[in-house]
Formats: C-alpha cells, structure tokens, sequence
C-alpha cells in the first residue's frame, strides 16, 4: 500500500478516488506543528535553534498518518505546491522520523499539481521528486524572523505603550503605509482652481466640446485661473473671438489584455469589483481549487490560487485560443499564443497563474453548481484568463487644435472610439472608482457572455467600454467630423470651480498593490496580514477605505521613532530580497538571521531603557498637532475646559492611552484619544473614555438640574454613576449600568436617565395603580402595587412604555395562574402516587432527556429504558437509585410542599416507612 498526505480532507477524499485502492489518502488539515508561543522557541544564543510543539490536533493527525504508515512502503507527500506546502510536507516528514514511525525502508516522494484533476494528479504522481530543502530553509528563516521580531519587539511595546497589541515584521511597515497616508490628508492644504470648456459646432451643425488651453497668447497650468475673477476673464476673451481648427491629429492605439491572475491581482479586482475583503477571496478560491461534482466525480475548477507565477501551461493555453476561435471568431484570435512574465524579482515562476482548469467550463454552465459568490469569482476568474489570450483592442483616437486668429486664446478637444474591442468585449479591469459599485453588481451582470453574440453584446456589458458613453471622459468620446480650417460657432461657455484633493485612503486592493510594489511580504499573507491590523482594532475600514484608528497611530510613532530601520519600507523590502536568495540556495538561512539579529537586538536593548516619560513626550511632539488642532478662533486648544489652568496632554494608563490635564489628580479631566474637543458639553467637561482605560472615577458631564458632576466609578460590583459627592453622612445618588449595557454606550444623558430610576412608567388602566420601571438586585423589573416582575431579556428599562409593561405585567399574572414558574411545571405524565408518602411522580421533559422527579428528588431515564412504556413500579425503582434504602422520604419541593399542606393524614406517611428499618437494625444487632 502507498499512503499520501495532503492538506484538505476535501481534497484527500477526491484524490483518492483518482489513484484507485492502492493508495490511502490522509488529511493532515494544515500545518502538524510550529513554534510554541512563548520565549525560547527561537533561540539565537544557540545558532537559530528552533523549538517545534505538536499541538492536539495535529497529534491526533500524525497518529494517524504513523498509524497507516506501518503497512505503507512509500510515503508521497502531496501538500500544496507553494513554500509554505514544503514546509508542510517537511515537518511531517521530521515528526515522523522523530517518532520513529518512519523507517529506513519506506521512500518518501513529494509531489505536487497546481490544479486538483485526474490527469494533473496522475501526471505528478508519475514524476515525483524530494523535498526541496532550499524552500524549507527559506521558510525556516522566515517563521525564526517573523517570531524574533514579534516575541521581542511585542514585549518592548507592552511595557513602554500599555494598550499596545503586537508588532509584526510585515504587519507594522503596512500599519505605516496607512498611518503615513492618513497623516498626508491631514496636512494637505486645498487649493481653488478653475476649468473652462466651450461647447462648439461644426459647419455641419454637429455639437462638441473643446477645454481651453491657452490665455493671452500662454499655455495655461493647473493653477493658471485661480479664482473666478481669472475664469471670468478668460470667458470675456472667448466671447470677444471667433475660432477655427488649426490642427488635427489622428492616430490608432493598440490596448493590450491584461496578464492572468495571481493571488495579489485576484485580490485586487475582486475587491473592486465584488467587494470581497482578501480573506473572503482566499477562502472561496480555495473551495474552488478543491473542487464541486461533476457527473460523480469531485473535479477542481480553478489552478492553486496561491501563486506569483504568470506561466500557463501549453494545455491551457491551448484550451482558451479553442474557446476564442469557437465562441468568439477568428478576429479575435491573435496569430501566436501570448506569454507574459512577471515583473516581481522573486516571482516562483514555476507556478501556474491562477486560471480555469477547463476552460469550456463557461460561468454560466458552473452557475447551477455554485453559490452565487462562488459563481461571480469564477466568472471573474474565467473572465481574465480567456481574455489574456485575446487580440488587443484597437482605439481611434484623435486631437483637435483649436484657436482664434490672433493665436491669443487656444482649445483642445480629444475623443477616441474602439475600433475593436479585442479582449475588451469580454474583460476590463476595474479602479477603485469602480469599487463603490461592487456591491450591487453580480445578479443583473452578465454571467460570462461566451456565445457568437458577444461581440454584438459587448458594447451592453458592464466590462466593455462603449464606443460613446454619456457622462463620460473626452477620452471615451467620438468627434464629429472636421477638418483644418473649419470655422466653428461657440455656443456655451462652463466655468467649473475646483479644489485639489489630497491622497485618497488606501483600499483593501490599493494597500495590497502598493506592499506587492514595494516588495514587502508575500501575496499569500496579504489577507492575514489586513486581518490581523483590524482585530488589533489598529485600523478601521469606511466606505471601503482604511482609517487608522489613534492606538495604531500612537504604535506607529513609536515604532518610527524607536525602531525607523526595521519600519522602513526599502528595508523591509531588502530583508524579502534576502529570503529569496535563501529560498534560490544563494544564502544560507542562518546567515541571514544572523545579519538581521546583531542590530535589531541592539536596538532592542537601546530601547529597554527608555523611561514612560520620554515616550510620552516623543508621542505627544510628533501626536500633538493631530489630537490638539488648531481651533478656528486662534484658542490654545490644549488648555483644560475643566479647571481652566491645566494644559492638555498625552497620558498612559495601564491598558491605554488618554488625554488628561496636567493637573492631576487635583483636576480629573480625561477624554479618549477618539473624541474631537469639539464635542465637548456646554460645561467643558468630556464624555467618557472608552473600555479598558482603568481612569476611575471620570467626569461624564453636569447634571442640568443640579449642576453636581455626574461621574462614573468602579466599585466591588461593577461599573455605577455618581451624582455628586458625598456630604458628611450624606451618601450621593448611585445607579448601576443595565445589564448588558457597555461602558462605551453610555453618554451624559443616558447616566442622567440611569440616576432617575426608579421612574414611572404610568398608572394601569384597569388597577388604577402605578407602574415603576427600575433595577434592583436582581436586574430590572417592573413593580404595580406590591407586585415585583422581573423584564424579559432585550427589555429596555430606561425605555419601557406603558403598553408594553401592561403586557408584561398580564402575561405574568397569567403565567402564575396556570402553575407556570421554575417549581411549577407541569409533567408530561403523571405516573402515580409513591407508595412512602402519596406525593405525585412525574415524567418530565428535561434539556439532556427525560427524567423522573417525586418531591425533590430527581433522576435521570436510562436510554435503555422505552419512556413510552415506563410503568409506575418502574418509576419507584429509579428513584430508588437516589434515595437510600431506610432514608426517609425528602423533603418536597415548594410546589409540592403546598400541596402536602392540604392532605395533614397523609403527612405521617413516611413515619410508617420508618419502622421497618428500625425492625432491621435491630434485628442485625
């Protein structure tokens, strides 16, 4: 027997019934082991030493696979073809020798395909090769860096940045990009400029429009008409002219398609188009990889998706020149197949692109088999491998120069018109313009027009520009026929005000570009990576845009400030530059670490020393224009709006940052880096810090009736609101949070509210009496009369109106008169009365089965018993089991103690059942 192991149990189960009975297939469901969390798995004293843990899972996995191993004499390791799938396939393979599960006289092969099919599975298992232990050095490196760096540079952070989470190689320089981005806005200062356009018409009555170009005999710049004194000039002088054509050029412009995906382009345009984050893509290509049914066999439909390589196989190429000569025509045919390469230094070529495994697999025809996003990503998928193999779109484009006689004032009018669309009948890559589209698009676009009518659909479809389309750019507009000399007639004349905008925010698809541009990291780690700065709660994304949240500002100015080498992008760049090299057996892996090793720990021990003060004023230099703008009036905005006398500042309290006076303790002013001193109340006290901040007590605001500080404190029970201080005896007015009530959630009015509880809700209409909404003891509850009912869970007590305490109220009374309450329930049957005091037994419904309850005695029913068939003698035998032989009968639950309180001759039963056990003792003594 021949035992293979691969990663997903999807996939193990379709490739076993590739190779036949001869062959076992395993899951190993990732990776088997990796370094423990924890200090010394990586040890640079020890030369680069690694210690590797086994965890659960990935025990129960190698027990497996040692389990099928003893009657196995080959071992093909089938992990996925990438780094990270050596590494995989080698640490199995180590795990083994070391548990001696391994011998001598089994092979070990590696095989690998890039597309889960019968004939690539059989093609790799008929050409099997070792582990390439130059990937699994580079991989090595990699995991010793990535854990060097963050369990040595994480404890830095928590120690002089309480609130801080982590620190991450990869993570930290794309935290900065943001950050650095965001601090671009920021400073950017817009400035007012003007556009004029003419709409003009030809001799032959035909309408365009033209923008102008030169005033006063000069070419205009950008800032050329600053305001709309200049723009105004400007349309005197075109009005006081007349024009002509002076120049006209015509050229054709050749589009060619766009290369094949890869995992970073796929992540890119499916962000854009779909609006899928990176993590959702990977998950649902990866479901694609592995594949749905097709006439009873489980076949992938897309190539691995984890890959930088550009390559198409000859077969697949020879699959979509099929399909474009058949569905498309031979137009669309370019003469020789198109090869593209990547750009990327360290691409792993290899590897296929991402791509259909069969390209007659239209979207349409996979529709019916897939979810609807799974369909929209293999369209997309589909969509630009068919059109990387499609001849180049061809363009007429054509420029038009236009001036009045004296050559004082000049226009310039631009149009083109596809002349064929090429691969643009089928695909066009998206901008992040078109991201805000994304959403909505999907069920009203076209599932993967394939057929002859394409050519006639494309200038219909949402991916194929038209050969005029309204609204749109002069570049996307056809020009009237015209020739030099024409003399033209002005018609309108369009002043536009404008403004320049800074930078825009990074995007999922723009941050993923920009980090494959810079060389930072690898596309595989993309999605982890955006993840991880979220959870971190580092950034935030609106609108599809990333924004730094304050804490992942405040991590970034320390990290430039303290650590600028090992945040730099050129850096961190160079650092992946060194990985390849280990991963092309051009560097030794321990050589690297040692390079990177002598200054980051240096560096690390500078920072050892560093005080909480000089860290605080390093933020509070580089931070201070951020959190304390300035305001509009020329105001110092960093006095304190509540003593007045104090000066604003950064602080660090031990979970996170704030911004407090510098008066402290005497004055207790703080507020979160989050608030804006905008939003302040009317009084200059600040809302309440966030979560986790550890500031008690805080000044919420005044309250308008007293004009006493409502502040919020910590006691031995929780969270509660103040008003006031206490007077001598006198203690001040308390109200506990709600449950379920966040810290974040509560503002000045909600404390207000919370501090008038009890409140009245309203008088019954049919009692007459009051109704008082409250919290007490145990949670919130309504009181009418003497009668307390606790509010049902989702139940607002700072909202409740009358009619819904009305109804709350009667389904409570009616609960009470049916019997209803946690004593109270009625059995499902009544199985007779027990013989030691005549109390009722009953059969009850529980949550873990059945079960049987005389007085307060309960037990469970046997599954081996039928319930349906349970007799009363029965019963008295399992509560038997409970209750021990001579023991007098138990005492009865509440429910049961009322009812025993009305049949007194039956009280003195269990004194009979007493005797008999006395008798006994007696007897044996």
């Amino acid at each position: 027997m021949k035992l293979v192991v691969v990663e997903s149990p999807a996939k193990a189960k379709t490739i076993n019934k590739y190779l036949g009975d001869d062959y076992l297939v395993l899951a190993s469901f990732g990776h088997v082991r990796d370094l423990p969390p924890r200090d010394g798995s990586v040890r640079p004293d020890d030369d680069f030493a690694m210690e590797w843990q086994v965890e659960d899972r990935g025990k129960a996995k190698l027990s497996d696979i040692a389990k099928a191993l003893r009657d196995a004499d080959t071992l093909f390791l089938a992990t996925d073809p990438d780094r990270e799938g050596e590494a995989i396939s080698w640490h199995i393979c180590q795990a083994l020798i070391e548990r001696r599960a391994l011998k001598p006289s089994q092979k070990v092969e590696r095989v690998v395909f890039n597309e889960v099919t019968r004939s690539a599975v059989t093609e790799a298992f008929a050409h099997p090769r070792a582990i390439n232990q130059e990937l699994v050095d580079a991989y090595l490196a990699r995991r010793a860096l990535d854990y060097l760096v963050g369990f040595t540079l994480s404890p830095v952070l928590w120690r002089k940045l309480p609130g801080s989470r982590s620190a991450g190689r990869v993570q930290s320089v794309a935290l900065r990009l943001i950050c650095d981005r965001e601090a671009e806005i920021e400073a950017f200062i817009s400035r007012e400029y003007w556009n004029v356009a003419v709409d003009f018409f030809t001799p032959k009555s035909e309408k365009f429009r033209a923008h102008l170009t030169h005033v006063a005999g000069k070419k205009l710049e950008k800032f050329s008409l600053p305001n709309q004194a200049a723009a105004e000039a400007a349309q005197q002088a075109i009005t006081e002219r007349k024009f002509a054509v002076t120049d006209k050029v015509e050229k054709q412009a050749k589009r060619n398609p766009y290369p094949p995906f890869i995992t970073s382009t796929l992540q890119q345009d499916a962000s854009r188009k779909l609006g899928f984050s990176a993590s959702r893509t990977m998950k649902i290509a990866q479901g694609l990889y592995e594949g749905v049914s097709l006439g009873g066999e489980t076949v992938g439909l897309i190539t691995y998706m984890r890959t930088d390589g550009l390559s198409l196989s000859n077969d697949a190429i020879a699959g979509a020149r099929s399909l474009i000569k058949s569905q498309f025509g031979d137009e669309y045919l370019p003469p020789a197949p198109r090869f593209y390469k990547s750009k990327q230094k360290n691409a792993q070529e290899a590897h296929e692109a991402i791509r259909p495994t069969d390209f007659h697999r239209t979207p349409d025809k996979m529709a019916r088999l897939l979810d609807r996003d799974q369909a929209r990503l293999y369209e997309l998928i589909w969509k630009r491998a068919v059109a990387c193999q499609m001849e180049s779109a061809v363009l007429d484009q054509v420029t038009i120069d236009i001036f009045s006689p004296d050559r004082q004032v000049g226009l310039r009018a631009t149009g083109s018109v596809v002349k064929f669309p090429g691969f643009l009948a089928l695909y066009r890559e998206a901008n992040d313009e078109d991201a805000a589209e994304a959403e909505t698009e999907g069920a009203a676009k076209s599932k993967g027009k394939t057929t002859a009518s394409a050519k006639a659909a494309a200038a219909s479809d949402d991916d194929a520009p038209g050969a005029e389309r309204s609204g749109g750019d002069d570049q996307d507009r056809l020009l009237p026929p015209m020739a030099i000399g024409d003399a033209l007639t002005t018609d309108k004349i369009h002043l536009k005000k404008s403004f320049t905008e800074p930078p825009p925010r990074f995007t999922e698809a723009s941050l993923v570009k920009k980090l494959e541009e810079l060389g930072i990291g690898r596309p595989s780690t993309y999605a982890s990576i955006i993840d991880v700065l979220q959870n971190r709660n580092y950034v935030r994304l609106e609108a599809r845009k990333f924004i730094p949240e304050d804490r992942g500002r405040v991590v970034t100015v320390f990290l430039t400030s303290y650590f600028a080498r090992y945040v730099e992008t050129d850096f961190t760049a160079k650092l992946e530059d060194e990985l390849d090299d280990v991963s092309g057996g051009r560097l030794a892996w321990k050589e690297c670490l040692r390079r990177f090793w002598k200054d980051f720990s240096a560096q690390v021990n500078e920072a050892k020393d560093l005080t909480i003060t000089q860290v605080i004023d390093q933020l509070d230099e580089v931070l201070g224009p951020h959190f304390f703008p300035t305001r509009s009036d020329g105001s110092d905005s960093r006095v304190c709006p509540s003593c007045q006398d104090g000066r604003l500042g950064l602080k660090l309290g031990r979970t996170g940052g704030f911004i407090g006076c510098s008066r402290y303790p005497e004055c207790r002013f703080v507020r979160s880096f989050a608030e804006e001193i905008s939003s302040s109340h009317g009084d200059g006290k600040e809302d309440s810090l966030p979560p986790g901040t550890g500031i008690y007590p805080r000044v919420l605001g005044q309250d308008p009736k007293t004009s006493q500080d409502i502040t919020l404190r910590k006691g031995p029970f929780g969270v509660y609101v103040q008003l006031g201080e206490a007077m001598g005896k006198e203690k001040p007015r308390r109200a506990s949070l709600t449950p379920g009530m966040k810290e974040s959630d509560l503002t000045l009015a909600v404390a207000i509210t919370l501090l008038a509880l009890p409140r009245d809700v309203g008088v019954h209409p049919e009692s007459g009496e009051k109704i008082v909404a409250g919290v007490g003891r145990f949670g919130p509850y309504l009181k009418h009369g003497a009668k307390y009912v606790s509010l049902p869970k989702g139940e607002d007590v700072l909202t409740i109106g009358m009619n819904r305490a009305v109804d709350i109220l009667a389904a409570a009374k009616e609960k009470a008169a049916s019997g209803g309450g946690r004593f109270t329930r009625k059995p499902e049957r009544v199985m007779g009365a027990h013989p030691a005091d005549q109390a009722e037994i009953g059969l009850f419904a529980g949550q873990y089965g059945p079960y049987l309850q005389w007085n307060a005695v309960r037990v469970t029913i046997p599954k081996t018993v039928a319930v349906e068939q349970l007799t009363l003698e029965q019963a008295i035998a399992l509560l038997a089991t409970k209750q021990p032989a001579g023991a007098k009968a138990p005492k009865p639950a509440a429910a049961v103690k009322a009812k025993a309180a009305t049949k007194p001759a039956k009280a003195k039963a269990p004194a009979k059942a007493k005797a008999p056990a006395k008798a006994k003792k007696a007897k044996g003594a």
